[in-house]
């Protein structure tokens, strides 16, 4: 029995950890229970577009944005772990842009979990004023996507 500094590790629960990066494009996942936790990390998956949208002043989403945004009263956040998308396939022009006036209920983004498209609704009407990911990069659970002012 391993002792509380040197906890066993449970190859299993690693081998299923990483094959779900690979099946839900993350690049790390963590998971615990109870007194331990373990962290399985790769290097980032590549955007599938091939350029980032973009927010204020032509700049792309920063991890600082999405800080910066978290408690603002119009901030729309991730309701799944996924891959976020900003059109529903390549051919087609993204479903809202910084500037755009929403409806509520209106689409504004996609995720992708366990190879089921979601797509993410305006909870309010009004102005996208920023755009806080960038199409094809992985989310987290509660993570910013976008405001609505």
């Amino acid at each position: 029995m391993a002792d509380n500094k040197n906890p066993e590790i449970n190859s299993d629960v690693v081998r299923r950890a990483a094959a779900l990066l690979d099946e839900l494009g993350l690049s790390e996942l963590e998971y615990g229970s109870g007194g331990w936790h373990v962290k399985v990390a790769k290097g980032r998956a590549p955007a599938v577009t091939a350029a980032p949208l973009t927010g204020e002043g032509g700049t792309a989403p920063t991890e600082s944005d999405q800080h910066d945004y978290a408690g603002h009263p119009g901030v729309v956040t991730a309701p799944m772990v996924g891959i976020v998308y900003t059109t529903a396939d390549p051919d087609t022009p993204p479903l809202v842009r910084v500037g755009d006036q929403v409806t509520e209920g209106q689409p504004v983004l996609l995720i992708e979990a366990m190879k089921v498209f979601n797509r993410i609704k305006a909870p309010r009407a009004g102005k996208v004023t920023r755009i806080l990911v960038s199409s094809g990069t992985p989310v987290e659970y509660g993570e910013p996507l976008l405001i609505i002012e």
